[in-house]
């Protein structure tokens, strides 16, 4: 497993080595040894799978809030997407900023989103699929949104954001600036 860090402390790309051959190839996604020996402690307790029909397709940016907040590890099954983390911990040095990463089931890349942080993606081929693991269960009472284009946050989606697909939820997001975190850094 190759890890590398990105330009927010936590925020990791995680990219499992394939075995391939004329049948295709073999890949672990996740091993808990392996991460702990990195450094990684997260016990994921439940794995979504999304599947979003046209390019364009915008789910985000969520966030769970404590006691149930979230970490989690996306990755692409099929077809190819952005995948966008915002830091949202009081007091952090990186607050309010974002990375983004290309994840597709091309280059079998991974991102590790720690707690306290956003999370979206817009797809960029259709039928694109989605598996992500989360080291919490959903918990509805703790769901929330901020919007995706919110100007505050300046995330270059590469798409023209009145063209997004977006559900009800995400259409209705509150501002960034509205947005008051649950969440406070703890470095």
């Amino acid at each position: 497993m190759e890890i590398s860090q990105t330009a927010l402390p936590g925020v990791l790309i995680l990219t499992p080595r394939r075995f391939g051959d004329a049948r295709g190839f073999f890949s672990e996604s996740w091993n808990r040894r392996v991460m702990e020996e990195a450094g990684i402690e997260i016990e994921f307790v439940q794995d979504n799978h999304s599947l979003s029909h046209e390019v364009g397709t915008v789910r985000g940016l969520h966030f769970q809030s404590p006691p149930h907040a979230q970490a989690k590890l996306v990755r692409c099954g099929r077809g190819a997407l952005y995948d966008v983390a915002v830091d949202v911990r009081r007091g952090s040095p990186s607050y309010g900023q974002w990375v983004g990463v290309d994840l597709s089931h091309e280059n079998g890349r991974q991102l590790l989103i720690p707690a306290g942080f956003l999370h979206g993606f817009v797809t960029r081929e259709p039928d694109t699929e989605v598996i992500y693991k989360c080291s919490d269960f959903y918990a509805p009472d703790c769901d929330g949104a901020v919007r995706f284009d919110d100007p505050d946050l300046g995330i270059d989606w590469g798409i023209d954001p009145g063209a997004a697909m977006l559900s009800d939820k995400d259409r209705a997001a509150q501002s960034f600036a509205a947005f008051e975190t649950p969440f406070t850094w703890e470095g």
